[in-house]
């Protein structure tokens, strides 16, 4: 009975193992035996059952403080890094491993990314990218369950990736247990824990490590939460002190605008605007007409007309400014109409409030052009009515016409030229743009038609001008641009006609597939003569076939005749010679003199049709009692 005392003052002070142990073998020495022996035995072996029950109850009350310990220091940082943080260290030191890290997959779940760890010594560390292709994680993902591996190299129930399988090799681990990070039952995360021993995780430990995860998930969504929200307010903040700025930017912008507008309708000019625009911008400003005639200039600007030309264009093609290489260009509008465009040469780059302010001086410059009545102020404008009353159905006064266009610097009874571009697209309001100003240059006239750029510029020829507008308008562009071109026009009247001969030019060119190119009436040979407004036969036939028909007039051979049959017989000297019962030689030596006279290329595909077009004018013209006089394109008799 004393032995069995011995037992429960043992249990009593929390004796070790040995201590009971040691309790038998001294009844031993004593000469305890038989059922005495077996009766301490028994009383040891239930001493000992109490106290390991007694050590698993001290170790789960221990866990469980941890826990709770762990609960309040998951529950004070509101940083999400801080939280993962301290769950790892948690992890590793509650299960007694050698690491415990934290992965987070990608929003397509491609990659895991390790957003904490605890314990590692090599590779995994924060920031590492793995591929979610299989592993641990991967089936702890795809099952929401806990699982772990006593050797994780050699177990094959799952499977293995080589990246993940190097890292795990680097670290020497073997043992990984890991546990889903849930927010409403769907996996955001995963809590692993690493062992560089093989190791058999027990039941409790596996309980421990997922209520570990799911204490620590709701830590971590609240952390999310917390850290979204205060995005959110901080980004509210931004926006809110942006908003006051804005609004006491415009109220400035306000401020400025009425000022400006006061100053245009109290009698302002464009020097006072570009002066006042250039201080307040700290830049060199310049103001132009439609046309490119410059209006007003406040400061030193750089020569450099190519560029300016180029601003303006694109300017004026977007309808709001437009930077190019130190320069913005803002349009001066009313409503659709194109009233000239503002240059500014800033010193430094221009804020928004700056940019604001270019579209505020464009618009007082629009009043002042609206309002300015003075003569050559509104001379784009009244250049582009000009030319729109010249094309004007029905007719406007011829006399009246002549006065307005002497007040422009402008003769209309001397020789002129229709010239008509049309491109697609963008590149409309740049061709305009371009257009109005070379007319300007030119002293010619401009205006936008049924879809085409119309200039009225003084000249002779036709083809010549329009090859011009073509060379110089198509390398801006950057696109084709079909250029047509008629006349010449040398009264007010037959502006209108000049123009309707360049637009059936400029139709027949799309329609035969001529897009892009540039050509007058005279250009396109007895396709010319069709769509001429009256068709010039003599004068085809005169050009066409002049020199031969002088040339028998004056001497009177039969090279027309001998040039009829030839092409008639195919083109060959031999079949001719047999039509017109002379000598081969005698018809190759009348070719070689037509040859002479026509110049060379006369028997090219396209030259040719025009020369035996003008023979069958002729034969006609003879067999309805006609003839021509060559050299001059005019009847006889």
């Amino acid at each position: 009975m004393a032995d069995t005392l011995s037992f429960l003052e043992l249990l009593a002070r929390e004796g070790s193992p040995d201590e009971f142990e040691m309790v038998v073998a001294v009844a031993r020495r004593n000469g305890v035996t038989g059922e005495g022996l077996e009766e301490l035995e028994r009383a040891k072996r239930l001493s000992l059952a109490v106290h390991a029950q007694l050590e698993r109850h001290q170790q789960r009350e221990g866990t469980f403080a941890t826990l709770v310990d762990t609960a309040r220091e998951l529950a004070k940082p509101p940083d999400l890094d801080v939280l993962l943080n301290v769950t790892t260290r948690r992890a590793r030191l509650l299960l007694r491993v050698d690491m415990a890290y934290i992965g987070m997959p990608d929003d397509d779940l491609k990659e895991v990314c390790i957003r904490a760890a605890d314990g590692h010594t090599s590779m995994l560390s924060v920031g590492l990218r793995l591929p979610n292709t299989g592993g641990v994680g991967r089936k702890v993902l795809t099952d929401s369950l806990p699982f772990w591996t006593p050797d994780y190299l050699v177990d094959q129930r799952f499977v293995h990736s080589e990246r993940t399988d190097e890292v795990v090799r680097a670290e020497g681990l073997h043992a990984i247990m890991a546990a889903p990070l849930v927010y409403e039952k769907a996996p955001f995360g995963i809590l692993y824990v690493g062992d560089r021993n093989v190791r058999h995780f027990k039941v409790d430990e596996i309980s421990l490590l997922s209520s570990l995860a799911s204490l620590a998930s709701a830590m971590i969504e609240k952390a999310r939460w917390l850290e979204a929200a205060t995005g959110r307010a901080e980004s509210l903040r931004i926006r809110v002190e942006e908003a006051e700025s804005q609004l006491g930017s415009l109220a400035d912008l306000a401020e400025v605008h009425q000022g400006l507008m006061d100053m245009a309708l109290s009698g302002g000019n464009f020097q006072t605007l570009a002066e006042e625009a250039g201080h307040r911008l700290r830049a060199s400003v310049q103001l132009r007409a439609a046309d490119g005639a410059v209006l007003a200039t406040a400061g030193r600007l750089p020569e450099r007309e190519d560029l300016v030309l180029l601003a303006r264009m694109n300017a004026h093609a977007a309808r709001e400014p437009f930077y190019l290489e130190g320069m913005w260009a803002a349009p001066v509008l009313a409503g659709d109409g194109h009233l000239g465009t503002l240059l500014v040469f800033p010193t430094e780059p221009l804020d928004e409030w700056a940019r604001r302010l270019l579209g505020i001086v464009a618009q007082v410059a629009a009043v002042l052009v609206l309002l300015d009545r003075k003569p050559g102020m509104l001379e784009a404008g009244d250049r582009g009515e000009l030319l729109d009353d010249l094309l004007a159905n029905p007719p406007r006064p011829a006399q009246r016409l002549r006065k307005r266009a002497r007040w422009l610097g402008m003769d209309l009874d001397t020789d002129h030229v229709v010239v008509l571009s049309r491109t697609d697209g963008a590149a409309r309001g740049k061709a305009a743009v371009w257009a109005a100003s070379y007319a300007h240059s030119m002293g010619g006239l401009h205006t936008v038609k049924n879809g085409c750029n119309v200039l009225l510029l003084m000249g002779s020829d036709p083809g010549e001008a329009a090859r011009a507008v073509s060379a110089k308008l198509s390398p801006l562009l950057d696109t084709p641009v079909t250029v047509a071109a008629a006349g010449p026009v040398s009264d007010p009247a037959s502006v209108r006609s000049g123009f309707a001969e360049a637009l059936r030019c400029l139709e027949a060119m799309t329609t035969l597939g001529a897009g892009g190119s540039a050509a007058s009436v005279g250009d396109l040979g007895f396709l010319g003569v069709l769509l001429a407004d009256s068709p010039d036969i003599d004068g085809f036939i005169a050009v066409a076939i002049g020199p031969v028909l002088e040339y028998d007039r004056q001497r009177s051979t039969e090279l027309v005749q001998t040039l009829g049959a030839y092409f008639e017989s195919g083109s060959s000297p031999t079949y001719a010679a047999e039509k017109l019962h002379v000598h081969p030689n005698t018809v190759s030596r009348r070719l070689e003199r037509i040859g002479e006279l026509l110049g060379p290329g006369w028997q090219d595909t396209e030259r040719s049709l025009d020369i035996q077009l003008a023979l069958r004018l002729v034969r006609l013209r003879h067999l309805l009692g006609g003839s021509i006089t060559p050299g001059t394109g005019r009847e006889g008799g």
